[in-house]
């Protein structure tokens, strides 16, 4: 966690909430998990004091400003797809809330990434006011938006350029791995199988990055046989569960890169005969809704879909103009905070 460097930041505008997280010395994902009220994450009591404070400093406050029609401008938000993925929904959440507290209307399109869909739109909608657009995925990847976009104030949501032209927020994959692990590391265990999605997504390579780095910080070797691919569903992890309980040396807690996976992993276990967390334990990725009703209630990852959202339309109203031809962003990451519930249990190393 950065450290604090001032007690005091004086702003001369509307404060956001990256002027909270200066002041308090934390991540933009901290204060919006903070202020939004969110408790069952690994944030200290002392940190959400500190929070709070230089909240109440600055004079941040989370509400709707009153609007006048005659000022209102659009927020264009080009997204490839949300009906496959109900985690999508997270981000418009956030960014309708912040776009309609600084008197814009959020226009949604959905594009399945067409090139030809994206142009239609944006012919369509830069013919009213608007403030920007925010170039959105459901799965966080690289992407080639359009290239008049280049002339446009615009901010890349869960994605990023290859040569890093346009501002980016993106969530920290690699760390919330290493965190969940790291949870499994600190209860005892010493064999622990990691189930992932498809090895050619970013998100899967990232997730593998944090549990590797984990396992490496606290001496344990790299046993390739607990590496399991999956599909981000229940199925693949259902086959990969018995499969890796059917080893001669089974694993003693089960990290699945997506809830979904976790959910096919309960079902395996329980079929089998084995107790969560008792005999096995199990971490998921994501805290999709259903996480807190299984049976244990499961610890997860947060994935920060509302906070990136909120940090994509504040990014973007602070833009006066696109980016200047050549400059290079470097994207910015919200951490991905351990959702701590039942599925852990603890074993003598």
């Amino acid at each position: 966690m950065a450290r604090r460097t001032d007690k005091t930041l004086k702003v001369d505008r509307r404060p956001t909430m990256a002027d909270v997280a200066k002041s308090a010395g934390v991540s933009q994902a901290t204060v919006s998990l903070v202020m939004n009220g969110v408790g069952d994450v690994r944030i200290s009591a002392a940190t959400r004091l500190r929070v709070l404070a230089a909240a109440d400093e600055l004079g941040y406050r989370i509400g709707r400003r009153v609007v006048s029609g005659s000022s209102l401008r659009s927020i264009i938000m080009l997204l490839d797809e949300v009906s496959t993925n109900p985690l999508a929904a997270a981000d418009i959440l956030g960014a309708r809330e912040v776009a309609w507290q600084n008197e814009c209307i959020l226009t949604v399109i959905t594009t399945r990434g067409d090139p030809a869909i994206e142009e239609a739109a944006l012919d369509l909608l830069l013919a009213q006011p608007t403030a920007g657009v925010i170039y959105a995925a459901t799965a966080t990847r690289q992407v080639n938006p359009p290239e008049r976009l280049r002339a446009i104030p615009t901010v890349l949501l869960n994605c990023r350029t290859a040569d890093g032209r346009m501002p980016a927020v993106l969530p920290g994959h690699a760390d919330g791995a290493r965190t969940a692990t790291e949870a499994l590391l600190e209860a005892g265990h010493r064999r622990i199988a990691f189930i992932n999605g498809e090895a050619y997504m970013l998100a899967a390579r990232e997730r593998l990055r944090g549990y590797r780095e984990a396992l490496v910080a606290w001496n344990v070797p790299f046993d390739a046989t607990l590496v399991r691919p999956g599909n981000w569903l229940l199925s693949d992890a259902y086959d990969q569960t018995r499969a890796l309980m059917a080893l001669d040396q089974p694993p003693t807690a089960i990290f699945c890169a997506s809830d979904r996976m976790a959910l096919g992993a309960y079902e395996a276990l329980r079929e089998i005969g084995l107790r969560i967390p008792e005999d096995v334990s199990v971490v998921g990725f994501d805290d999709d809704s259903f996480a807190r009703y299984l049976p244990p209630p499961l610890t997860t990852v947060l994935v920060p879909h509302e906070e990136m959202g909120r940090w994509a339309v504040e990014h973007l109203l602070s833009l006066t103009e696109a980016s200047a031809p050549g400059k290079k962003h470097r994207p910015v990451t919200l951490e991905c905070p351990l959702v701590e519930r039942n599925s852990i249990g603890t074993i003598q190393v």
